[in-house]
């Protein structure tokens, strides 16, 4: 079985597990029941995101997966309750450490864009909307995309119709280190914004709203080529909605924004597999 060339799942749980190992310790206390570990249970989350499957039909998985079984070090199989508890108990904290550890490989050159999408929080098909007239609220996502590779530095949630302009400066604060340049669309036209990168050294890149000739003036001077590279924060988002769905399963808004936390790891995950491929 060793001889066998490695699956692209396969080497997905290997590299889930060696950034679970950096993330978290084995277990949060000592008076924790040590059938399973915390890395474990991250794992095995991130792989019900990456199949986007449920509980009950992972764990089913499981019992035919023996190399996976293997490489998680599992000697016996969780029921679909344990994970569910194991999701419910696992802070967000955990998992924007992981979502922070899993770049560390990963080449970023500095040049990030920001822009917003939006995920349905029931998953019902449009015929059905259509015909009930049933209207889905969205949760409003914020992505830092790292243009060079696709991948996602942060992320930002919110239930309610917050500005582009009052989002922003939160999440480039948390990542001042590892922007050299913004790229935003006229959503982020905000002097305050702009004022506040070049105080940390970054420089933006951020298309004017045109209400003047001298805004179109400035637009037009705009290095186009770097600003174009924003196009990768649609492709990335395109890419998260039709591989692990447009949507979020959980019911509670707290579970929704540690899902789509989630979801980003699983895309870095991917990224790093992708760029290091085995020779």
């Amino acid at each position: 079985m060793d001889s066998l060339p490695k699956s692209r799942l396969l080497r997905f749980v290997e590299r889930a597990m060696v950034l679970s190992r950096r993330a978290v310790a084995r277990f949060s206390t000592r008076y924790f029941r040590k059938r399973f570990t915390l890395r474990q249970h991250v794992v095995l989350l991130c792989l019900k995101v990456k199949k986007t499957t449920t509980y009950r039909d992972l764990v089913d998985e499981l019992i035919e997966m023996p190399r996976i079984r293997d490489a998680l070090e599992l000697d016996s199989i969780p029921a679909p309750s344990t994970l569910c508890k194991a999701f419910d108990r696992l802070e967000m904290a955990v998992w924007r450490v992981l979502l922070n550890i899993s770049l560390a490989d990963l080449p970023l050159n500095g040049i990030i864009g920001i822009d917003p999408s939006g995920f349905e929080r029931a998953h019902a098909s449009t015929h059905y909307t259509k015909r009930t007239n049933l209207t889905i609220r969205q949760l409003k996502t914020t992505l830092l995309v790292d243009t060079a590779i696709d991948a996602v530095l942060d992320i930002h949630v919110t239930t309610t119709r917050k500005h582009d302009t009052q989002i922003a400066p939160q999440v480039v604060k948390r990542n001042v280190d590892s922007i050299e340049v913004l790229i935003g669309d006229k959503g982020y036209d905000d002097q305050n914004l702009r004022q506040l990168t070049r105080d940390h050294g970054i420089r933006p890149l951020i298309k004017h709203r045109e209400f003047s000739s001298l805004h179109t003036a400035w637009n037009a001077r705009l290095d186009s080529d770097l600003y174009h590279r924003r196009n990768m924060n649609e492709t990335v988002n395109a890419a998260i909605k039709q591989k692990y769905g447009a949507f979020v399963r959980s019911r509670r808004w707290w579970k929704q924004f540690r899902e789509l936390v989630i979801k980003c790891v699983v895309h870095n995950i991917e990224q790093t597999l992708t760029l290091f491929r085995p020779s």
